[in-house]
């Protein structure tokens, strides 16, 4: 961008200040909630859910679908650290 046009751009400044800030907290959100570790430790955790009698057998598949969807949606597209940092 020109001189001039980053003047006039000037006082929408923090609003594309703020527009990178919430695209870099998506960012970290999807990478997180994509995380191989993660979901692993949501599917453990939801099988102690299941032993301690806390959801039904149905609840509990039900949640397994969608964490086993994502775990393969990560392992498809490569996202997340994979390290287990997500979270922590």
């Amino acid at each position: 961008m020109g001189l001039i046009s980053e003047v006039l751009l000037l006082p929408f400044a923090p609003v594309r200040g703020s527009g990178w800030a919430i695209r870099q907290v998506l960012k970290e959100a999807e990478r997180i909630y994509y995380d191989p570790a993660t979901i692993r430790a949501e599917l453990a955790r939801l099988e102690e859910q299941l032993e301690a009698g806390e959801i039904s057998e149905e609840e509990f598949d039900r949640q397994e679908d969608e964490l086993l969807d994502r775990l393969e949606t990560a392992t498809r597209t490569g996202a997340g650290a994979g390290d287990g940092t997500a979270g922590q």
